[in-house]
């Protein structure tokens, strides 16, 4: 089959080399396009992508000039897929991963419009075990990486029976696919919740998920992004990820109004998207820093939101000005949520997080409380549908 590997990259040169390795000596009899795009790496991964495209024309690179900033994977996923992908077949391929012998082949068994393919992924115990993964420590850098300890264990991990509905990296998928619903949201941008959002879109848009136990890749576990790539950190999350999975995790929760959730497969839950907003009295800029994601709108009676969307705007797309109001400019909300934040514990802020699930188990129009929240029901309409299409 003809397929197009996707990798942005920064600064994961070692990597990016002992990938493509991988990749060329375990392709088998597919024609393996490889893109790549360097975003603004100061490690030499330019030079090299330029030696690479001198001598393998299934090699093609593109890259974001370090003078520019980065970009981050959720931009370059789609600027590769859409504009240096040739294949009508993709993969989301990260530069830390191996490819196995006969992954390909696996993915060619399963693929078709309107499905997508995850490879299993073998781990070292860096991640939360899971029943969609092998834990096996063949290393956690390309200079320690036990190859050959991988390579005899595969038909022992191999089961050609054996296929689940879920999805994560690295997933194949039909291009046009991932066109119709816009690709990824660029509201994660540079990364991060990127992936768990187009997997809701693409399950709400009929999209089949085929985990295969045939094929696998061994992966070093985000050693280039998440995780602090020195020897001496293995398994620390760097403070710049922190930070921006900070950011996404909020802006997933104003966008879908609940945390990602999944199943123990890594197939997604998605509860009902309701409108919903909040009536929150005596409130101060710590309380509407914690609650304001959570809802469509939000509504204080005290002079601090401009305090909070001059500080918080920067890290969200969306017109917190359009979000935060005052009690007095009142839209229409189909359920409206009065909180005197006084009242506000742990324990209805946990009531606050389920709001969704919440809301759809009562499946009733009408008025009532839950603990301190005073709950008023005008319309159950549903709009995750909504959500699908960039």
């Amino acid at each position: 089959m003809k397929i197009s590997l996707i990798q942005p990259s920064r600064n994961n040169l070692k990597y990016l080399k002992w990938s493509y390795d991988s990749i060329r000596k375990n392709q088998g009899d597919h024609e393996v396009e490889i893109c790549v795009a360097d975003d603004a790496s100061t490690d030499d991964t330019w030079e090299w992508c330029k030696g690479k495209m001198a001598v393998d024309p299934n090699f093609k690179a593109i890259r974001n000039d370090p003078e520019n900033g980065r970009l981050g994977h959720t931009i370059l996923y789609d600027r590769l897929i859409n504009e240096v992908a040739t294949n009508d077949v993709a993969m989301i391929y990260h530069a830390d991963m191996y490819l196995c012998p006969g992954a390909i082949d696996a993915i060619e068994k399963f693929i078709e419009p309107g499905v997508i393919v995850s490879l299993t992924r073998i781990e070292p115990p860096l991640h939360p075990d899971g029943p969609e993964k092998i834990l096996f420590n063949a290393g956690t850098e390309p200079e320690e990486f036990l190859e050959d300890a991988v390579l005899d264990n595969i038909a022992r991990f191999s089961d050609e029976n054996k296929t689940t509905e879920g999805i994560f990296a690295p997933w194949a998928f039909y291009r046009k696919d991932f066109q119709e619903i816009g690709g990824h949201d660029p509201l994660y941008a540079p990364q991060s919740k990127e992936d768990s959002d187009i997997f809701n879109r693409f399950q709400l848009n009929g999209v089949k998920f085929i985990q295969t136990w045939e094929g696998f890749v061994y992966h070093m576990t985000c050693r280039g992004s998440r995780f602090n790539p020195t020897i001496t950190e293995v398994g620390k999350e760097s403070d710049e990820w922190l930070a921006q999975n900070q950011r996404s995790t909020r802006n997933f929760i104003r966008k879908w109004g609940h945390f990602v959730m999944h199943n123990r497969l890594m197939k997604p839950i998605i509860p009902p998207k309701f409108n919903i907003g909040l009536r929150l009295f005596n409130s101060n800029s710590e309380v509407l820093h914690h609650l304001e994601p959570w809802f469509d709108n939000i509504y204080v009676d005290a002079p601090i939101i401009n305090e909070y969307i001059e500080k918080e705007q920067k890290n969200t797309a969306y017109d917190l000005s359009e979000r935060v109001l005052n009690d007095s400019d009142m839209c229409e909300n189909d359920i409206t949520i009065r909180l005197d934040a006084k009242k506000l514990d742990q324990e209805t802020f946990g009531y606050i997080q389920q709001l969704s699930q919440i809301i759809d188990q009562h499946g009733e129009v009408g008025t009532f409380d839950l603990g301190p929240l005073r709950i008023t029901i005008d319309s159950l309409e549903e709009y995750q549908e909504s959500l699908i299409f960039i």
